[in-house]
């Protein structure tokens, strides 16, 4: 096997060497700039108001910090700080401060549980047992063909800038889980392969949430969820998303046919 080069004169050299080594990767490739310079200016970018009222849209104020906190580069303590100092109430950053509070909960959770990393943490509740479920990700869904126009996009945007907004990724874990029926674990470790920011536990915990074996009921999702957050940035045509252009209680039925009508979580 050929080994990699070390030896660069430049921060440039470095960048042109990873470009010939990744040539699949091009245009929006670099969704993160490296460095604690970069982190800090992202930092200083924060709006935590705008944050609360927008972030669960596609185009909304989210802080795309999630990458250095990941790799140590800014702490929760600094990100909450920051969140603290621009704004004139403390309840305008309370949103922000709760999300990373999440963050924060995730890893004390795999600290106390490593074995829930990989493991189911309480059975499913879709009318499923863990055995009916797929272990390996379909190859349409990893190739990002799976024909829902909407879901494509982002898997595309997963694959290429190896970043995706947290809505999205809940709207692709569900896929993978609820509507193709494939087991979290493979899908936790598809986005894992991808995501910059990829942290094993809040990754893997927020999988289970959605399949439901750390949450009390499933989390899914329909076109008009999709059309109302993301909207503006992704095709939302029912034409081009047929399998999810459906009312919830028609999803439920279709999803979940042993619960009789229940309610996943929106």
């Amino acid at each position: 096997m050929e080994r990699l080069r070390t030896d660069f004169a430049s921060r440039e050299e470095l960048s042109a060497y990873i470009r010939e080594l990744t040539p699949w990767a091009l245009g929006e490739a670099c969704s993160t700039e490296g460095g604690r310079s970069a982190a800090q200016r992202a930092l200083a970018r924060v709006q935590p108001a705008a944050y609360a009222r927008t972030r669960n849209f596609g185009d909304g104020q989210v802080t795309r910090l999630s990458a250095y906190i990941r790799h140590g580069v800014v702490s929760l303590n600094e990100v909450r700080n920051r969140a603290l100092e621009c704004v004139p109430r403390a309840e305008d950053a309370e949103k922000l401060i709760q999300e990373l509070a999440w963050r924060d909960y995730w890893q004390r959770v795999r600290a106390e549980h490593p074995q829930w990393m990989w493991s189911d943490i309480e059975p499913y509740k879709t009318g499923f047992d863990a055995a009916e479920y797929g272990l390996e990700l379909p190859p349409d869904i990893a190739e990002g063909r799976t024909g829902v126009a909407c879901l494509d996009y982002f898997i595309g945007e997963l694959k290429v800038t190896g970043y995706l907004h947290n809505h999205a990724r809940m709207y692709l874990a569900a896929y993978v889980v609820h509507f193709r029926r494939v087991r979290w674990q493979a899908g936790a470790k598809w986005f894992l392969e991808h995501l910059l920011d990829g942290d094993l536990a809040s990754n893997n915990l927020s999988w289970q949430w959605v399949a439901s074996t750390f949450s009390n009921k499933p989390y899914v999702f329909n076109l008009e969820n999709v059309t109302r957050y993301f909207g503006k940035t992704v095709d939302v045509r029912p034409e081009s998303n047929r399998e999810l252009d459906a009312s919830y209680e028609e999803l439920d039925s279709r999803l979940f046919p042993r619960l009789g009508g229940m309610r996943g979580v929106r």
